[in-house]
C-alpha cells in the first residue's frame, strides 16, 4: 500500500551561494497536522522561480522514501530529513519506474494526476550540498514526479494513496524522463508519449520538436533541449577569404567583401547570421576574434561584413588601417540564431546605428522574394553623415509591393533634408510605431545599442506585441539566463584579475574577451566565463538541461562530468567542458 509519509512546504528565501544571492524555495519543512491543497500550491508553500517550477502542471512535487534509501547508500549519507529533495510529498511506494503519466490518485480529500517527471536544476545540488545532483537524479531514472491537482482538498502524513484511474497509453515517469534526456529518442516511443493527454504542455512540446528534428534529418544533438542560440550549429574552424572590395558606407562604417581565393563555394548563410574573424595584427602578437553580421545579399560566392570603427576599437581600427583589397582574412562559417523566419505575418526590421547590418541582410532576402505582406524598415541614426546603407535600403524597399522605410535622426545637421534623408528628428518610439502602423501581430527583428534595445522593448510591450515574435540580436554577447540569481549587477565583460599567460586561451568571440584556462581555478568553461562577466545561460550546471549549449567556433574540449547527451556537432556545453587547447566560443 502506498502511503503519504510527510507533507513539506516552504516559502522562497534568499541564500548565499558562490558569492551570489539565490532566491529559492528548495528548502521544505514537514507540516504538522493536515494541509490544504489548492489548484496551484499547498498552503504555506511557494516557488522561487515560476519559470522552472510551480504552476498548474507542477503544483505538487513527489519523491519516494525508497529513493531516499538509494541516495543514502550511493552518497554515503545519513543526514537526510523529509523534504530533503525539495519535495512536497514524501511517499512510500509509487516508484518512478512503475508510476505512469496520467495515473490519478486520491490522497485524503484531494485528487491528483501525474503530469511529468521533475526537471532538476542546480538548486537541488545546493540543497543536497552535492553539485552533481541534477545529473545524478536524471541519469538514475529517479527524478520524482509532479502532480496536477484535479480536486482541491486536505492531506496529511499517514494518508493512504489510492489509485483511481490511469491513462490509456502507459508510459512510466522513468521512461518519459529517459526519452527526453538520454540518447536514442525512439520515434515510436515519442509518438506514444504524445498520445498521453495528461502529459504537460512543456514536455509535449519537447517531444514534438524531437519528432520534427527526426523528420527533417536535423543532425546530432538534442533539438528539444538546445536553446535557440545553439540551433544552427556549423563545423568549427576558419578558412582564408580574400578581400575583394572595401567600401566606406558612412563616416564610421566600413564594408568588406570577401571571396574564396580558390573559387570554391562558400557556405550558404541564413539572413541575419554573422561570421567570426580571426585577426592576427602582428607576428607573434595576440589574436583578436570578433563577430560581424553579414550585411549583403545571400550568396555562396561572397560575404560582406560591415564594421563600425570605434575610436578605441582594436579590431575595427586594424581593419581600417591595415587591411587592403587582396589581403586574406580568416573567417568562420556563418552562425547565429537571429534569422528571418518564414511566415505570412507583417515584418518589422527595427535597428539603430550598426545594428542595421543583420536586418539589412533580411531586407535583401525579403526583396528577393518580393513578399506581398507589409515590410517596415525603421532605423535610427545620428545624422546623414552617420547613416550607412541609406540608398541601398531605399532601392530594396522599392522592390517590395508593401514596403515602407522610416528613418529618425537624433541630431540632424543643417544640410540634412527631412523627407529625403530622414523622416523625423528625434528617436524611434511608440508614437512612431502608431504613425507608421506597426502591427502587434508582426514578426519584429530588433538590433542596436543597449539603450536603444531597452527602449524599443518597452515601446513594443506597450504596443502589445507578442514577446515570442520579437527577435533580438545583441552584438556584445547573448542574453544571460541565471535562474534564481537576484541582485546581480550587470558588468562589462573583462579579463579576470589574475589572468596568467599560460594554459589554453579561451576566447569569447561575441564578447571580445580572451582569458587563459587554469585548471586549478575553474572546473568548467562556464566558471571562467562567469569570472569574466561574459553573459551565459545555465540551469543544471552538470550537463543535463543544455541551456548552456553554445557554438564552438574553433578548438576542442573534453567533458567532466560527461553530459547525459552530447551537444550537436559544432557546439559545446560550457557548464561541464574544459579546453584541451585554445578554443573560441560563440559567447
Amino acid at each position: 500500500m502506498a502511503r503519504l509519509l510527510s507533507v513539506n512546504v516552504g516559502l522562497p528565501r534568499d541564500i548565499e551561494w558562490k558569492g551570489r544571492t539565490v532566491h529559492t524555495a528548495v528548502w521544505k519543512e514537514p507540516v504538522r497536522g493536515r494541509c490544504r491543497v489548492g489548484r496551484l500550491n499547498l498552503e504555506g508553500d511557494g516557488q522561487g522561480d515560476l519559470a522552472g517550477h510551480g504552476g498548474e502542471q507542477r503544483a505538487v512535487f513527489v519523491y519516494q522514501i525508497e529513493s531516499y534509501r538509494h541516495w543514502q547508500e550511493q552518497l554515503n549519507r545519513t543526514d537526510f530529513v523529509h523534504g530533503q529533495f525539495g519535495e512536497n510529498f514524501t511517499i512510500e511506494g509509487l516508484p518512478d519506474d512503475a508510476v505512469c503519466i496520467g495515473d490519478r490518485y486520491r490522497i485524503g480529500s484531494a485528487l491528483f494526476e501525474v503530469t511529468q517527471p521533475r526537471v532538476t536544476c542546480y538548486r537541488v545540488g545546493i540543497r543536497m550540498n552535492e553539485p552533481r545532483m541534477p545529473a545524478l537524479l536524471t541519469s538514475s531514472g529517479r527524478p520524482g514526479f509532479y502532480f496536477r491537482v484535479l480536486q482541491e482538498g486536505e492531506v496529511g502524513a499517514g494518508d493512504e494513496i489510492v489509485k483511481v484511474g490511469e491513462a490509456a497509453e502507459r508510459m512510466t515517469v522513468a521512461e518519459i524522463n529517459a526519452l527526453l534526456y538520454l540518447p536514442n529518442h525512439s520515434r515510436d516511443r515519442l509518438v506514444r508519449a504524445l498520445r498521453i493527454q495528461a502529459l504537460s504542455p512543456g514536455w509535449r512540446s519537447s517531444f514534438e520538436v524531437l519528432l520534427q528534428s527526426q523528420a527533417t534529418g536535423a543532425g546530432t544533438g538534442n533539438a528539444a533541449l538546445a536553446p535557440a542560440a545553439a540551433a544552427h550549429p556549423v563545423a568549427p574552424g576558419f578558412r582564408p577569404l580574400a578581400v575583394t572590395a572595401i567600401d566606406h558606407e558612412s563616416a564610421d562604417v566600413l564594408s568588406l567583401s570577401m571571396q574564396s581565393p580558390d573559387g570554391h563555394a562558400l557556405q550558404a548563410a541564413l539572413p541575419g547570421q554573422y561570421v567570426v574573424l580571426r585577426l592576427q595584427r602582428s607576428a607573434g602578437g595576440p589574436v583578436l576574434f570578433r563577430s560581424y553580421s553579414l550585411s549583403g545579399p545571400l550568396s555562396t560566392e561572397r560575404y560582406r561584413i560591415s564594421v563600425k570603427i570605434e575610436p578605441n576599437g582594436a579590431a575595427g581600427t586594424y581593419l581600417k588601417e591595415h587591411v587592403r583589397v587582396g589581403d586574406t582574412l580568416d573567417v568562420s562559417s556563418p552562425r547565429g540564431s537571429f534569422i528571418l523566419q518564414a511566415g505570412e505575418r507583417p515584418v518589422v526590421l527595427l535597428s539603430a546605428g550598426i545594428g542595421a547590418t543583420p536586418v539589412l541582410a533580411m531586407l535583401y532576402a525579403l526583396a528577393a522574394a518580393r513578399l506581398t505582406q507589409q515590410v517596415l524598415w525603421l532605423h535610427a541614426a545620428r545624422d546623414r553623415e552617420h547613416h550607412p546603407f541609406a540608398g541601398e535600403v531605399r532601392r530594396l524597399i522599392l522592390a517590395l509591393p508593401h514596403g515602407r522605410g522610416y528613418v529618425c535622426y537624433s541630431k540632424p545637421r543643417a544640410g540634412d533634408k527631412m523627407g529625403e534623408d530622414f523622416d523625423t528628428a528625434g528617436h524611434l518610439s511608440r508614437s512612431v510605431f502608431d504613425e507608421v502602423g506597426v502591427s502587434r501581430e508582426a514578426d519584429i527583428y530588433l538590433c542596436g545599442p543597449t539603450r536603444f534595445m531597452a527602449d524599443m522593448k518597452e515601446a513594443l510591450a506597450t504596443l502589445g506585441a507578442a514577446p515570442e515574435r520579437i527577435h533580438v540580436e545583441i552584438f556584445s554577447g547573448s542574453e544571460s539566463m541565471t535562474p534564481g540569481v537576484v541582485g546581480a549587477a550587470e558588468r562589462t565583460p573583462h579579463r579576470p584579475k589574475d589572468d596568467a599567460d599560460t594554459g589554453p586561451l579561451v576566447s569569447f568571440a561575441r564578447s571580445g574577451i580572451a582569458a587563459h584556462w587554469k585548471a586549478a581555478a575553474f572546473q568548467s568553461i562556464l566558471e571562467l566565463a562567469e569570472a569574466c562577466d561574459v553573459p551565459v545561460r545555465w540551469s543544471c550546471r552538470t550537463g543535463v538541461c543544455h541551456n548552456c549549449e553554445s557554438g564552438l567556433v574553433s578548438g576542442a574540449v573534453v567533458y567532466g562530468p560527461e553530459p547525459l547527451e552530447k551537444p550537436a556537432d559544432g557546439n559545446l556545453l560550457v557548464c561541464c567542458s574544459q579546453p584541451i587547447r585554445d578554443v573560441v566560443i560563440d559567447l
